[in-house]
């Protein structure tokens, strides 16, 4: 252990890449009282969470990561189905566990599922992709060994309606039952994926949110009869606009917890205008409290006192930027689990474990990523009782508490300097263990904890991700850089 004083602030604060200016510049003090910081929010216990689309699943056309060279890739490419029996994706998502997995997506409004040993060599009319049995066994097992329960969503194509165009629900009660028969468990379910985009989800013509409603209404009838163990989400929308609002006006109501999407840009692939430049300002990190403001608004109006689920989201859609694989982001993700996790969300779904850009996980190889650290830190250290660190808005800095986790009385602190050049100091009357995440280049696959770089072992080992200790008084906190500190003996009653 180095002791706070023989910390090598000023080695960090020059060692975060060419892309920073080196600088003496400090903001004014802040000091925190640990001891009197007050309850605002318990979140679920598999607060973090992630999705396998539903087409990792079952092969099919993804969004193709970036290659070396230019700025823009293929929107998409073909892949293989995922392997779920893959030693290193099961231990690194089981290192994240107790968590959800959710099996869903864009494609899944039109995957049918082939309730037969032997699946058809096509879909049948009025569907683009086929799950199999067998590809639906390695979804549970995978499940089961990682602690990871299911949330999924229905096919609601052509294939699954009547001659007037309404949903049935043969499809899904045999995906159901079929779920029942492995042992496999479905802790939540939407309708479908995104119903504010119908068209781009494989809905019927003009599907709007009258046709919406009634569906959903026929969903949830058939739930509770058929699954009523399983939590009804909705409506899943990923706008704020009219179409969304319309969706949330029709469902809400009779959903057990209310649930929406949020990117808050497109990438690239998208013509998105996004720049590694802008990720790391206040104003992106904004956006997040930004469209939970909308969603709370609407849940308060429609549906009191639900709980609120954040069931996809990530650096950008369409798979996310090139940078959406480095440091970079991981300012975005953390920000983002502390924002909603004071705002009451109950579950964040990060999109996705492996595939694409803005994998947890690179998807050829399954080695972690920056932001698979930030979670694998997060769940560590940081508990389901969110506290009020009562830190005044300031520019360039966010400070996020909780109880600590397994630490009675303790409580965690993240503390984000996302200001490139300027460094914070903060005072904390009480000795801490630090931990703090940098990079010697923002954009780079690498990152340092507490100057150690952070890789597997040989073996897939996990390396040590021990803090240092801080003696009470005065931390610095570098240029572009995240850091979590956790106080033993805070004195919070509310962590008792």
């Amino acid at each position: 252990m180095r002791a706070a004083s023989a910390y090598p602030l000023r080695r960090i604060a020059c060692a975060v890449g060419a892309a920073l200016a080196c600088t003496n510049a400090i903001a004014a003090d802040l000091t925190l009282d640990v001891a009197t910081m007050p309850r605002v929010a318990t979140i679920d216990p598999r607060f973090q969470s992630y999705n396998i689309e539903m087409v990792e699943v079952t092969g099919g056309r993804f969004w193709k990561p970036y290659g070396a060279g230019g700025t823009k890739a293929e929107l998409f490419s073909a892949r293989t189905p995922i392997d779920l029996h893959d030693g290193r994706l099961r231990k690194l998502a089981t290192a994240l566990s107790p968590a959800y997995l959710r099996v869903s997506g864009t494609w899944a409004n039109s995957t049918f599922f082939a309730d037969t040993e032997m699946p058809p060599s096509a879909p049948p009319a009025g569907f683009k992709g086929v799950l199999t049995r067998q590809q639906w066994r390695d979804v549970i097992e995978f499940s089961r060994a990682v602690d990871a329960p299911i949330v999924t969503s229905f096919a609601i194509s052509a294939g699954t309606r009547d001659a007037e165009g309404r949903w049935t629900s043969r499809q899904a009660r045999q995906l159901l039952a079929f779920t029942r028969s492995a042992g496999g468990r479905i802790a939540a379910a939407e309708f479908m994926n995104e119903p504010d985009l119908p068209a781009i989800g494989g809905a019927p013509d003009r599907y709007d949110a009258a046709a919406y409603g009634r569906d959903f209404a026929t969903f949830r009838t058939f739930m509770k009869s058929t699954a009523p163990d399983v939590a009804i989400l909705g409506p899943g929308t990923i706008g704020t606009g009219a179409e969304a609002r319309a969706r949330f006006a029709v469902s809400a109501a009779d959903a057990d917890a209310v649930s929406y999407h949020h990117y808050g840009a497109l990438s690239a692939r998208c013509s998105g205008d996004r720049t590694a430049r802008q990720a790391l300002s206040d104003r992106w990190l904004a956006r997040t409290g930004e469209t939970i403001a909308v969603t709370q608004t609407l849940r308060d109006r429609l549906a009191p006192g639900k709980p609120i689920w954040l069931t996809e989201t990530a650096e950008t859609a369409c798979g996310g930027n090139r940078w959406a694989a480095t440091f970079t982001d991981t300012f975005r993700y953390l920000d983002q689990l502390g924002r909603l996790a004071r705002a009451g969300v109950q579950v964040v779904m990060h999109n996705t474990l492996a595939a694409s850009d803005y994998g947890l996980l690179d998807e050829r190889t399954h080695l972690p990523r920056p932001n698979y650290w930030a979670a694998l830190l997060w769940r560590r250290l940081m508990g389901t009782t969110v506290l009020d660190a009562r830190v005044p808005r300031q520019a360039g800095l966010h400070v996020y508490a909780h109880c600590a986790r397994d630490m009675p009385g303790g409580i965690a602190l993240l503390v984000i300097n996302n200001d490139r050049r300027m460094r914070h100091s903060l005072t904390l009357s009480a000795a801490s263990q630090r931990y703090t995440l940098t990079s010697e280049k923002l954009v780079d696959s690498n990152v340092r904890l507490n100057g150690r770089a952070l890789a597997l072992g040989a073996s897939d080992q996990m390396p040590d991700l021990n803090g240092d200790a801080a003696a009470a008084g005065t931390i610095m906190l570098a240029p572009a850089t995240i850091t979590f500190l956790t106080v033993a003996n805070a004195g919070n009653t509310n962590c008792r």
